[in-house]
């Protein structure tokens, strides 16, 4: 068997995996995102972090965000000069990854919902089809962004009850102003607005919040699952918000008449299981 590293990489976290024959070797480094990074700043990352461990690697294989077409040679060129090795290289998206996770080599439509969303239509070999997320701004339906961004907005305009808008002030401890000022003047305001949706689990035992919840994941299924004309195919998901909202995830993918597969939090067993078992 080859000696194997797999790697998931996102903007802030990339998990990794040595695949020795049975033996498997976790670690993590800081994230890639070869829109965020130049091939040189890569290269830092990974003579400091990933060379250390990385001895006869056979095979490669990388999935990370913003590995588009266009920037996933950045990525492979500068794992070639890090690492020295003559090792086979393969790059690609976050989608790939966690469609050949999820689906392995069936049919079935993926999803991504984490501080961003994302969807495919994948054939068990490559994704066949691509609702654009478009961004927290202008998409990104089921996201914590999104969960976030239409929060904030109900608690300032008193569209939730008074008992969640004071739950909310109490546990924010955010002025209006400063919201708005995290939102259009700071950096990252996703993640910012990410961070507000814990607030919907620490109280989704209200009825108007588990209410708000399913709504959000019906505009998801909507606005991007629907579009690709497949109810017959199980929608598998992956990611943090998938996970801890499973029970609204199901409850608006059955009033709309989706079938759910696998939710998993993350893509990194999946994908040993599809390069290590092939």
């Amino acid at each position: 068997m080859q000696n194997i590293l797999i790697a998931d990489s996102g903007s802030t976290k990339t998990a990794w995996c040595i695949i020795e024959g049975e033996n498997r070797q976790f670690f993590y480094t800081q994230g890639i995102n070869p829109y965020q990074q130049s091939e040189d700043d890569i290269i830092a990352e990974l003579q400091r972090s990933l060379v250390p461990e990385v001895r006869n690697a056979e095979a490669i294989y990388f999935y990370g965000a913003g590995c588009t077409a266009e920037k996933a040679p950045v990525v492979a060129s500068a794992l070639r000069r890090s690492i020295s090795t003559e090792a086979d290289i393969f790059v690609d998206s976050d989608m790939l990854g966690a469609a050949r996770s999820l689906c392995g080599r069936e049919s079935g439509v993926v999803c991504i919902l984490g501080t961003g969303s994302n969807s495919c239509l994948y054939d068990g070999t490559e994704l066949v089809s691509n609702v654009s997320p478009l961004g927290y701004v202008l998409g990104d339906e089921g996201s914590g962004a999104y969960i976030g961004k239409r929060l904030v907005g109900n608690c300032l305009k008193r569209q939730f009850s008074e008992e969640v808008c004071r739950l909310f002030s109490e546990e924010i401890q955010l002025s209006t102003a400063s919201i708005v000022n995290k939102v259009y003047r700071e950096p990252f305001p996703n993640r910012f607005l990410a961070s507000l949706s814990p607030f919907c689990s620490r109280h989704r035992d209200l009825p108007e919040i588990h209410a708000f919840l399913v709504d959000c994941f019906r505009e998801f299924f909507i606005r991007n699952v629907a579009l690709y004309g497949r109810k017959e195919l199980p929608v598998h998901f992956i990611g943090s918000v998938a996970w801890n909202y499973r029970q609204e995830l199901e409850e608006a993918a059955a009033q709309l008449g989706f079938r759910i597969g696998k939710i998993e939090q993350d893509p990194l067993d999946g994908l040993i299981q599809y390069h290590a078992c092939k």
